[in-house]
Protein backbone atom coordinates (compact mmCIF):
# COMPACT_ATOMS: atom_id res chain seq x y z
CA UNK A 1 0.00 0.00 0.00
CA UNK A 2 2.99 2.31 0.56
CA UNK A 3 3.73 2.15 -3.18
CA UNK A 4 0.14 3.08 -4.03
CA UNK A 5 0.18 5.99 -1.59
CA UNK A 6 3.42 7.26 -3.06
CA UNK A 7 1.89 7.14 -6.56
CA UNK A 8 -1.14 9.12 -5.40
CA UNK A 9 0.98 11.78 -3.68
CA UNK A 10 3.31 12.11 -6.64
CA UNK A 11 0.37 12.49 -9.01
CA UNK A 12 -1.27 15.05 -6.73
CA UNK A 13 1.94 17.07 -6.68
CA UNK A 14 1.79 17.26 -10.46
CA UNK A 15 -1.79 18.54 -10.35
CA UNK A 16 -0.98 21.18 -7.74
CA UNK A 17 1.93 22.63 -9.70
CA UNK A 18 1.75 26.43 -10.16
CA UNK A 19 -0.25 27.77 -13.08
CA UNK A 20 -3.67 27.05 -14.47
CA UNK A 21 -2.76 25.76 -17.92
CA UNK A 22 -3.19 22.06 -18.77
CA UNK A 23 -0.09 20.06 -17.85
CA UNK A 24 1.52 17.52 -20.19
CA UNK A 25 1.92 15.20 -17.18
CA UNK A 26 -1.84 14.60 -17.26
CA UNK A 27 -1.49 12.82 -20.58
CA UNK A 28 1.32 10.68 -19.18
CA UNK A 29 -0.80 9.74 -16.15
CA UNK A 30 -3.72 8.82 -18.38
CA UNK A 31 -1.48 6.69 -20.60
CA UNK A 32 -0.09 4.88 -17.54
CA UNK A 33 -3.61 4.35 -16.18
CA UNK A 34 -4.79 2.93 -19.53
CA UNK A 35 -1.87 0.52 -19.55
CA UNK A 36 -2.55 -0.51 -15.94
CA UNK A 37 -6.22 -1.12 -16.73
CA UNK A 38 -5.38 -3.38 -19.65
CA UNK A 39 -2.76 -5.23 -17.57
CA UNK A 40 -5.33 -5.89 -14.85
CA UNK A 41 -3.50 -3.72 -12.31
CA UNK A 42 -6.64 -2.25 -10.77
CA UNK A 43 -5.00 -0.81 -7.66
CA UNK A 44 -2.31 0.95 -9.66
CA UNK A 45 -4.80 2.30 -12.20
CA UNK A 46 -6.95 3.83 -9.45
CA UNK A 47 -3.90 5.29 -7.73
CA UNK A 48 -2.97 7.05 -10.95
CA UNK A 49 -6.50 8.23 -11.67
CA UNK A 50 -7.57 9.43 -8.23
CA UNK A 51 -5.75 12.79 -8.37
CA UNK A 52 -7.14 13.43 -11.84
CA UNK A 53 -10.75 12.59 -11.05
CA UNK A 54 -10.51 14.66 -7.87
CA UNK A 55 -9.39 17.71 -9.85
CA UNK A 56 -11.64 20.76 -9.89
CA UNK A 57 -11.04 21.08 -13.61
CA UNK A 58 -9.14 24.37 -13.38
CA UNK A 59 -5.77 22.84 -14.24
CA UNK A 60 -6.87 20.02 -16.57
CA UNK A 61 -8.61 20.02 -19.93
CA UNK A 62 -12.24 18.91 -20.03
CA UNK A 63 -11.44 16.04 -22.40
CA UNK A 64 -8.66 14.76 -20.15
CA UNK A 65 -10.95 14.98 -17.13
CA UNK A 66 -13.65 13.07 -19.02
CA UNK A 67 -11.12 10.42 -20.00
CA UNK A 68 -9.95 10.05 -16.40
CA UNK A 69 -13.53 9.41 -15.25
CA UNK A 70 -14.11 7.01 -18.16
CA UNK A 71 -11.03 5.00 -17.21
CA UNK A 72 -12.06 4.98 -13.55
CA UNK A 73 -15.47 3.69 -14.62
CA UNK A 74 -13.86 0.87 -16.52
CA UNK A 75 -11.60 -0.06 -13.60
CA UNK A 76 -14.63 -0.24 -11.32
CA UNK A 77 -16.38 -2.43 -13.90
CA UNK A 78 -13.50 -4.93 -13.72
CA UNK A 79 -13.87 -4.85 -9.93
CA UNK A 80 -17.64 -5.49 -10.30
CA UNK A 81 -18.48 -2.32 -8.38
CA UNK A 82 -21.37 -1.45 -10.63
CA UNK A 83 -22.76 1.64 -8.89
CA UNK A 84 -19.36 3.28 -8.61
CA UNK A 85 -18.63 2.46 -12.25
CA UNK A 86 -21.88 4.05 -13.44
CA UNK A 87 -21.23 7.16 -11.35
CA UNK A 88 -17.78 7.61 -12.92
CA UNK A 89 -19.11 7.11 -16.43
CA UNK A 90 -21.85 9.65 -15.72
CA UNK A 91 -19.10 12.11 -14.84
CA UNK A 92 -17.25 11.36 -18.08
CA UNK A 93 -20.36 12.18 -20.11
CA UNK A 94 -20.96 15.30 -18.04
CA UNK A 95 -17.50 16.66 -18.88
CA UNK A 96 -17.60 15.70 -22.57
CA UNK A 97 -21.03 14.75 -23.85
CA UNK A 98 -20.02 14.35 -27.49
CA UNK A 99 -17.59 11.43 -27.18
CA UNK A 100 -19.08 8.21 -28.55
CA UNK A 101 -17.05 5.90 -26.31
CA UNK A 102 -18.04 7.73 -23.14
CA UNK A 103 -21.70 7.05 -23.94
CA UNK A 104 -20.87 3.45 -24.88
CA UNK A 105 -19.22 2.76 -21.52
CA UNK A 106 -22.00 4.50 -19.63
CA UNK A 107 -24.47 2.22 -21.39
CA UNK A 108 -22.41 -0.81 -20.39
CA UNK A 109 -22.18 0.28 -16.77
CA UNK A 110 -25.91 0.96 -16.58
CA UNK A 111 -26.53 -2.41 -18.22
CA UNK A 112 -24.64 -4.17 -15.43
CA UNK A 113 -26.74 -2.31 -12.88
CA UNK A 114 -29.93 -3.22 -14.75
CA UNK A 115 -29.12 -6.94 -14.63
CA UNK A 116 -29.08 -6.78 -10.84
CA UNK A 117 -31.96 -4.35 -10.27
CA UNK A 118 -35.57 -4.88 -9.23
CA UNK A 119 -38.14 -5.09 -12.02
CA UNK A 120 -39.13 -1.42 -11.86
CA UNK A 121 -35.56 -0.19 -11.65
CA UNK A 122 -34.50 -2.55 -14.43
CA UNK A 123 -37.20 -1.09 -16.67
CA UNK A 124 -35.95 2.45 -16.07
CA UNK A 125 -32.30 1.49 -16.42
CA UNK A 126 -33.01 -0.55 -19.54
CA UNK A 127 -34.39 2.49 -21.32
CA UNK A 128 -31.32 4.48 -20.31
CA UNK A 129 -29.01 1.74 -21.59
CA UNK A 130 -30.73 1.86 -24.97
CA UNK A 131 -30.50 5.64 -25.10
CA UNK A 132 -26.77 5.61 -24.30
CA UNK A 133 -25.98 2.95 -26.90
CA UNK A 134 -28.07 4.78 -29.49
CA UNK A 135 -26.31 8.03 -28.67
CA UNK A 136 -22.90 6.36 -28.97
CA UNK A 137 -23.83 5.05 -32.42
CA UNK A 138 -25.29 8.43 -33.46
CA UNK A 139 -22.19 10.36 -32.40
CA UNK A 140 -19.90 8.00 -34.33
CA UNK A 141 -21.70 5.87 -36.94
CA UNK A 142 -18.38 4.10 -37.61
CA UNK A 143 -17.94 2.93 -34.02
CA UNK A 144 -18.30 -0.81 -34.59
CA UNK A 145 -18.16 -1.61 -30.88
CA UNK A 146 -21.02 0.76 -30.17
CA UNK A 147 -23.08 -0.67 -33.01
CA UNK A 148 -22.39 -4.24 -31.87
CA UNK A 149 -23.49 -3.45 -28.31
CA UNK A 150 -26.57 -1.66 -29.61
CA UNK A 151 -27.41 -4.66 -31.77
CA UNK A 152 -26.95 -7.02 -28.81
CA UNK A 153 -29.28 -4.83 -26.74
CA UNK A 154 -31.97 -4.92 -29.42
CA UNK A 155 -31.72 -8.73 -29.58
CA UNK A 156 -31.86 -9.33 -25.83
CA UNK A 157 -34.11 -6.55 -24.51
CA UNK A 158 -37.90 -6.80 -24.49
CA UNK A 159 -39.91 -4.45 -26.65
CA UNK A 160 -41.13 -2.51 -23.62
CA UNK A 161 -37.66 -0.94 -23.26
CA UNK A 162 -37.04 -0.62 -26.99
CA UNK A 163 -35.67 -4.02 -27.97
CA UNK A 164 -36.55 -5.93 -31.11
CA UNK A 165 -34.89 -8.18 -33.65
CA UNK A 166 -36.02 -6.00 -36.57
CA UNK A 167 -33.99 -3.13 -35.09
CA UNK A 168 -31.05 -5.49 -34.66
CA UNK A 169 -31.23 -6.42 -38.34
CA UNK A 170 -30.87 -2.75 -39.24
CA UNK A 171 -27.74 -2.51 -37.08
CA UNK A 172 -26.31 -5.64 -38.72
CA UNK A 173 -26.70 -3.93 -42.11
CA UNK A 174 -24.65 -0.99 -40.80
CA UNK A 175 -21.99 -3.36 -39.47
CA UNK A 176 -21.69 -5.07 -42.86
CA UNK A 177 -19.72 -2.06 -44.09
CA UNK A 178 -17.56 -1.70 -40.98
CA UNK A 179 -16.94 -5.13 -39.48
CA UNK A 180 -18.36 -8.09 -41.44
CA UNK A 181 -17.53 -10.61 -38.71
CA UNK A 182 -19.47 -8.63 -36.10
CA UNK A 183 -22.37 -8.28 -38.54
CA UNK A 184 -22.49 -12.05 -39.02
CA UNK A 185 -22.25 -12.66 -35.27
CA UNK A 186 -25.18 -10.31 -34.70
CA UNK A 187 -27.26 -12.11 -37.31
CA UNK A 188 -26.43 -15.40 -35.57
CA UNK A 189 -27.77 -13.96 -32.29
CA UNK A 190 -30.91 -12.78 -34.06
CA UNK A 191 -31.47 -16.25 -35.50
CA UNK A 192 -30.83 -17.90 -32.13
CA UNK A 193 -33.28 -15.52 -30.45
CA UNK A 194 -35.86 -16.61 -33.03
CA UNK A 195 -34.97 -20.26 -32.30
CA UNK A 196 -33.73 -20.71 -35.86
CA UNK A 197 -30.77 -22.75 -34.68
CA UNK A 198 -29.72 -24.01 -38.10
CA UNK A 199 -29.27 -20.47 -39.39
CA UNK A 200 -27.57 -19.40 -36.15
CA UNK A 201 -24.97 -22.15 -36.44
CA UNK A 202 -24.29 -21.42 -40.11
CA UNK A 203 -23.82 -17.73 -39.36
CA UNK A 204 -21.39 -18.35 -36.48
CA UNK A 205 -19.33 -20.74 -38.61
CA UNK A 206 -19.27 -18.13 -41.36
CA UNK A 207 -17.96 -15.60 -38.82
CA UNK A 208 -15.09 -17.97 -38.04
CA UNK A 209 -14.24 -18.04 -41.74
CA UNK A 210 -14.23 -14.26 -42.27
CA UNK A 211 -13.00 -12.96 -38.89
CA UNK A 212 -9.65 -11.18 -38.84
CA UNK A 213 -8.96 -12.83 -35.47
CA UNK A 214 -10.80 -16.18 -35.67
CA UNK A 215 -9.90 -17.20 -32.11
CA UNK A 216 -12.71 -14.94 -30.91
CA UNK A 217 -15.23 -16.49 -33.30
CA UNK A 218 -14.17 -20.00 -32.24
CA UNK A 219 -14.98 -19.02 -28.65
CA UNK A 220 -18.34 -17.70 -29.87
CA UNK A 221 -19.02 -21.02 -31.59
CA UNK A 222 -18.03 -22.89 -28.43
CA UNK A 223 -20.49 -20.74 -26.48
CA UNK A 224 -23.23 -21.60 -28.96
CA UNK A 225 -22.53 -25.34 -28.62
CA UNK A 226 -22.57 -24.93 -24.84
CA UNK A 227 -26.04 -23.39 -24.96
CA UNK A 228 -27.19 -26.26 -27.19
CA UNK A 229 -25.52 -28.79 -24.83
CA UNK A 230 -23.40 -30.24 -27.62
CA UNK A 231 -20.43 -30.93 -25.38
CA UNK A 232 -18.01 -32.69 -27.72
CA UNK A 233 -18.38 -29.99 -30.37
CA UNK A 234 -17.99 -27.35 -27.67
CA UNK A 235 -14.68 -28.81 -26.54
CA UNK A 236 -13.47 -29.10 -30.11
CA UNK A 237 -14.28 -25.44 -30.75
CA UNK A 238 -12.39 -24.41 -27.59
CA UNK A 239 -9.38 -26.40 -28.77
CA UNK A 240 -9.57 -24.61 -32.14
CA UNK A 241 -9.75 -21.28 -30.32
CA UNK A 242 -6.61 -22.17 -28.36
CA UNK A 243 -4.71 -23.06 -31.53
CA UNK A 244 -5.84 -19.88 -33.28
CA UNK A 245 -4.87 -17.71 -30.27
CA UNK A 246 -1.42 -19.27 -30.15
CA UNK A 247 -0.88 -18.03 -33.72
CA UNK A 248 -2.38 -14.59 -33.11
CA UNK A 249 -0.89 -12.66 -30.19
CA UNK A 250 -3.55 -9.94 -30.42
CA UNK A 251 -6.24 -12.56 -29.74
CA UNK A 252 -4.71 -14.04 -26.57
CA UNK A 253 -7.72 -12.92 -24.54
CA UNK A 254 -9.64 -15.65 -26.39
CA UNK A 255 -7.60 -18.13 -24.33
CA UNK A 256 -9.34 -16.81 -21.23
CA UNK A 257 -12.77 -16.93 -22.90
CA UNK A 258 -12.31 -20.53 -23.98
CA UNK A 259 -10.99 -21.55 -20.56
CA UNK A 260 -14.03 -19.99 -18.89
CA UNK A 261 -16.31 -22.17 -20.99
CA UNK A 262 -14.42 -25.31 -19.97
CA UNK A 263 -14.29 -24.23 -16.32
CA UNK A 264 -18.02 -23.57 -16.03
CA UNK A 265 -19.00 -26.82 -17.73
CA UNK A 266 -16.57 -28.93 -15.67
CA UNK A 267 -14.63 -30.00 -18.76
CA UNK A 268 -10.89 -30.56 -19.24
CA UNK A 269 -9.52 -28.60 -16.27
CA UNK A 270 -5.95 -29.25 -17.44
CA UNK A 271 -6.54 -27.57 -20.81
CA UNK A 272 -8.43 -24.70 -19.16
CA UNK A 273 -5.51 -24.11 -16.76
CA UNK A 274 -3.01 -24.22 -19.62
CA UNK A 275 -5.06 -21.65 -21.56
CA UNK A 276 -5.28 -19.23 -18.63
CA UNK A 277 -1.57 -19.64 -17.96
CA UNK A 278 -0.93 -18.80 -21.60
CA UNK A 279 -3.09 -15.69 -21.31
CA UNK A 280 -1.35 -14.52 -18.15
CA UNK A 281 2.06 -15.10 -19.74
CA UNK A 282 1.10 -13.08 -22.81
CA UNK A 283 2.28 -9.47 -23.07
CA UNK A 284 -1.15 -8.58 -24.51
CA UNK A 285 -3.91 -8.57 -21.91
CA UNK A 286 -7.32 -6.91 -21.81
CA UNK A 287 -9.78 -5.37 -19.39
CA UNK A 288 -12.26 -7.85 -20.88
CA UNK A 289 -10.38 -10.52 -18.93
CA UNK A 290 -8.82 -8.76 -15.93
CA UNK A 291 -5.58 -10.42 -14.88
CA UNK A 292 -6.69 -10.62 -11.24
CA UNK A 293 -9.83 -12.50 -12.29
CA UNK A 294 -7.71 -14.80 -14.46
CA UNK A 295 -5.51 -15.57 -11.43
CA UNK A 296 -8.60 -16.42 -9.37
CA UNK A 297 -10.03 -18.66 -12.08
CA UNK A 298 -6.66 -20.38 -12.35
CA UNK A 299 -6.72 -20.87 -8.57
CA UNK A 300 -10.05 -22.69 -8.90
CA UNK A 301 -8.58 -24.91 -11.58
CA UNK A 302 -5.45 -25.64 -9.55
CA UNK A 303 -7.66 -26.70 -6.65
CA UNK A 304 -9.54 -29.04 -8.97
CA UNK A 305 -6.26 -30.44 -10.23
CA UNK A 306 -5.11 -31.17 -6.68
CA UNK A 307 -2.50 -28.44 -6.28
CA UNK A 308 -3.63 -26.25 -3.36
CA UNK A 309 -0.23 -24.56 -2.98
CA UNK A 310 -0.38 -23.32 -6.60
CA UNK A 311 -3.98 -22.25 -6.04
CA UNK A 312 -2.94 -20.10 -3.08
CA UNK A 313 -0.15 -18.50 -5.11
CA UNK A 314 -2.71 -17.51 -7.73
CA UNK A 315 -5.01 -16.00 -5.10
CA UNK A 316 -2.09 -14.04 -3.70
CA UNK A 317 -1.25 -12.78 -7.20
CA UNK A 318 -4.85 -11.64 -7.66
CA UNK A 319 -4.88 -9.76 -4.37
CA UNK A 320 -1.64 -7.99 -5.27
CA UNK A 321 -3.37 -6.53 -8.34
CA UNK A 322 -6.77 -5.73 -6.81
CA UNK A 323 -6.68 -5.78 -3.04
CA UNK A 324 -10.40 -5.17 -2.41
CA UNK A 325 -11.83 -7.38 -5.14
CA UNK A 326 -13.98 -10.11 -3.65
CA UNK A 327 -11.38 -12.83 -3.27
CA UNK A 328 -13.68 -15.81 -3.38
CA UNK A 329 -13.49 -18.64 -5.83
CA UNK A 330 -17.06 -18.05 -6.93
CA UNK A 331 -16.93 -14.26 -7.10
CA UNK A 332 -18.11 -14.14 -10.71
CA UNK A 333 -20.94 -16.64 -10.37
Amino acid sequence: MRVLLAAILASAAVLMAPGQTPLPEHKALLAQARAALQAGEADRALALLTPLTASTGRSIEQRELAEAHNLACRVFLTLERWDRAAAECEQAVRYDGVDSNDHLWLGRALGERAQRASFLNAYSLGKRVRMEFEEAARLDPRNAEALADLGDFYVQAPGIVGGGTAKAESVAAQLDRLDPARAIELRAKIAEQRKDYGTAEREIKQAVAVGAHPAFQWVGLAGYFRRRERWAEMESAVQSAARAAERDRSACVALFGGAEILLHTDRDAALAAKMIEGYLASPVKSEEAPAFVAHLELARLKDRLGDPAAAQRERNAAQALAHDYRMTQDSRH
